[in-house]
């Protein structure tokens, strides 16, 4: 399987093809996430174990039907708006089309090599 990296910034996007369709590798988005959140436990920590407790006790009531996933996915989204601009990737330009093309080459069919073409004897 072959790894692209269409998009280069503001955060990198590589895209893997798989058996099934693509992987699309959003490591560089998630360092995003992850050091701002540290920072926030670092400046404010109390109020950010707050808000993941009640993010954790309203999937615990979803799990149990005593709430609506609308409530904790409401919860996580407003997580998401303070860490890292709502959670979406920016792609921009040219590498917009770079990531379709990422996408159309992964998907593409693929021939099966032949046995004797796979080095069978």
């Amino acid at each position: 399987m072959t790894t692209t990296t269409p998009v280069t910034g503001p955060f990198r996007v590589s895209v893997d093809a798989t058996p099934a369709g693509v992987a699309l590798d959003i490591t560089h988005y998630l360092h995003t996430l992850v050091l701002a959140l540290a920072e926030t436990a670092d400046e404010d920590g109390q109020t950010l174990l707050d808000t993941l407790q009640t993010i954790a006790d309203l999937d615990r009531n979803v799990r149990h039907r005593s709430t609506t996933t609308h409530e904790r996915d409401e919860a996580i989204q407003g997580l998401l708006d303070e860490m890292v601009d709502g959670g979406t990737v920016p792609v921009y330009g040219g590498e917009v089309l770079r990531l379709a093309d990422a996408l159309r080459r992964a998907v593409a069919p693929r021939p099966i090599p032949s046995a004797r073409e796979a080095g069978a004897a």
